[in-house]
């Protein structure tokens, strides 16, 4: 076994993930940067906090968001459509699924802009070739590395960026966060990180595998710097970690596990511009209905708490989530009780200056594409909003090309 592999496998077993290149020690490029814009007569970044949440697997959309209205809906899934009486209205003929109530209630507050029939051209049905092209925003495979990352890369100061100006938490680096340039930690859990920095000999001992530096560009010499900048942000994290407790209460589930932490880094870590948190088990292709129900009422409950939180801490504008999966399921079920890979689907913007409604095409049974809802939406006109209506960067650097943006931002 490699020495190489054997750092990665150290810190792979302490449940931290880093990867990419950013030599400490960690500059405030938010404030350096800000400065430089003051210079030239430009506007400073907006302190504004983007929270990422990736339903990996292909989320139902159309049992998420239920076309009630259409017979076409009940004919394709006789027995896992949603009863029109079960249906949390959101006007239009459209409801949401009924264990999704804490999200019906933000939605009702104007918080929740659902944004229907989004995909991109040539859809693909392949998981990894779907997500791919969603992290990397380029369809066509022209830029190779994530949004998140480049959004990273253009906020670099002479080679620097603080190190949890964006973080991720999730088992597995999703390419989204891999810049070219830019190195952003990704964590299985907040815990991992208390208890490794909490133990003085073990983090000793992660900096002292490194061993001598190897040469400068080499693959040894990346993964150091790569594992010396990940225990740098734990450190930087740890200390921020106590200044602050949920005062919410959170499930003890996926997505309640996950929103309270992201609460944590919000409220405790002021420099964080992007938290990118992914969760599983929405390939649903048998025996959907149990599964896809605990999932959405997860999901539900879990922004809402976290919208609760940020908004009793004074953090709510400047807060927004966004939701999405790589695509869609078919619109008729399957022999098993589940649903296969589709296309379009919806996706959610969460927040207090969120503009909240439905946007977009409703679901048109008439005009399908092979089985499935055409998509209507560039998933890259959501990004392009994100990126300049609410981080304030120009969306055509990150994305390589200019895109429509849609008014859901106040």
């Amino acid at each position: 076994m490699s020495t190489d592999f054997s750092r990665r496998d150290v810190l792979r077993t302490s449940g931290v993930l880093a990867v990419g290149l950013m030599a400490p020690p960690w500059l405030s490029a938010v404030a350096k940067a800000d400065v430089v814009r003051a210079a030239k007569g430009e506007k400073a970044d907006p302190d504004t906090v983007l929270v990422v949440i990736q339903l990996s697997g292909g989320n139902d959309g159309l049992n998420t968001v239920v076309p009630y209205n259409l017979e076409k809906y009940y004919e394709a899934r006789k027995t896992i459509g949603i009863p029109k009486d079960k249906v949390l209205d959101l006007g239009s003929g459209l409801g949401f699924h009924p264990a999704m109530s804490g999200l019906h209630g933000l939605f009702k507050q104007g918080k929740v802009a659902v944004i229907q029939g989004v995909g991109y051209p040539n859809p693909n049905r392949s998981h990894f070739k779907s997500m791919d092209i969603w992290q990397s925003a380029s369809p066509d495979g022209k830029l190779k590395s994530g949004w998140i990352g480049r959004y990273m890369d253009d906020r670099m100061d002479h080679g620097k960026v603080d190190p949890l100006a964006a973080v991720g938490l999730s088992t597995e680096k999703p390419r989204a966060l891999v810049g070219t340039h830019a190195s952003i930690p990704c964590f299985a859990g907040l815990t991992d990180v208390q208890q490794m920095v909490g133990d003085a000999d073990m983090e000793k001992m992660l900096r002292q595998i490194q061993g001598m530096d190897a040469a400068e560009g080499s693959a040894t010499r990346i993964i150091q710097q790569a594992n010396t900048s990940a225990l740098d942000a734990m450190s930087a994290l740890k200390a921020k970690l106590g200044g602050f407790t949920p005062k919410q209460t959170y499930n003890n589930d996926v997505f309640g596990r996950g929103f309270k932490q992201i609460a944590q880094l919000v409220c405790a870590s002021p420099q964080t511009r992007v938290v990118y948190f992914s969760a599983g088990g929405f390939d649903t292709h048998a025996k959907q209905a149990e599964q896809h129900e605990k999932l959405l009422k997860s999901l539900s409950d879990g922004v809402t708490a976290f919208q609760q939180e940020v908004e009793a801490a004074g953090r709510a504008d400047k807060v927004m989530v966004l939701v999405f999966s790589e695509f869609g399921r078919r619109t008729y079920e399957n022999g098993s009780g589940g649903t296969d890979h589709g296309q379009a689907a919806p996706m959610f913007l969460i927040g207090s200056r969120v503009k909240g409604g439905l946007y977009g095409a409703s679901p048109d049974f008439a005009a399908l594409q092979d089985g499935d809802l055409r998509w209507q939406v560039d998933f890259r006109s959501v990004y392009a909003s994100a990126l300049e209506d609410w981080m304030g960067n120009d969306s055509k650097v990150i994305l390589g090309e200019s895109f429509n943006r849609l008014p859901v931002i106040k």
